[in-house]
């Protein structure tokens, strides 16, 4: 990692190094942000509010991962280390677009309809809004499937290219 921070790095851009700076850094931070809401869960006496706290700590895990990635892969990638970069290239050229499209196509329908699902669900948990966790659980998995849509609307459209 510190090969991308030494400015006599050949082939190494400004950019490159700046955005690897930025990536560690990142990672960094989270990982005293991750170790604050691993504390606060610990020393609250609320099982609502714990539970919660590791609702965020599970997002905040993914996060350190993905910034890791990100920054190994820049590494990768511009230090030309010949190895595989964490966060593969965008090979979607490789695939077979028909596949491609028949798969995103019956996965996209199978997450609207969850959609659909979880919308009704809601609807039926009004009663319990504010006496229960459940609506925010609900909202949650909701923000989860558009985020799944919004996944496999990026490979269906990245797959057509050619």
């Amino acid at each position: 990692m510190s090969a991308m921070a030494n400015e006599s790095s050949a082939g190494v851009s400004e950019w490159e190094r700046d955005l690897y700076a930025h990536l560690t850094t990142h990672v960094e931070n989270e990982r005293g942000l991750l170790e604050s809401y691993r504390a606060a869960a610990e020393a609250s006496p609320s099982m609502a509010l714990r539970y919660l706290v590791n609702l965020l700590i599970e997002d905040e895990v993914r996060h350190h991962r993905l910034f890791a990635q990100l920054a190994d892969s820049l590494k990768t990638e511009s230090l030309l280390g010949g190895e595989e970069p964490s966060v593969p290239p965008m090979d979607f050229t490789r695939a077979d677009h028909d596949a491609v499209a028949a798969l995103t196509d019956q996965l996209l329908k199978s997450e609207r309809q969850d959609a659909r699902e979880l919308k009704r669900l809601r609807r039926k948990l009004r009663s319990v809004r504010h006496t229960t966790l459940w609506d925010l659980l609900v909202d949650l998995m909701e923000r989860d499937t558009q985020k799944h849509i919004a996944i496999l609307r990026f490979a269906q459209k990245h797959a057509k290219r050619r």
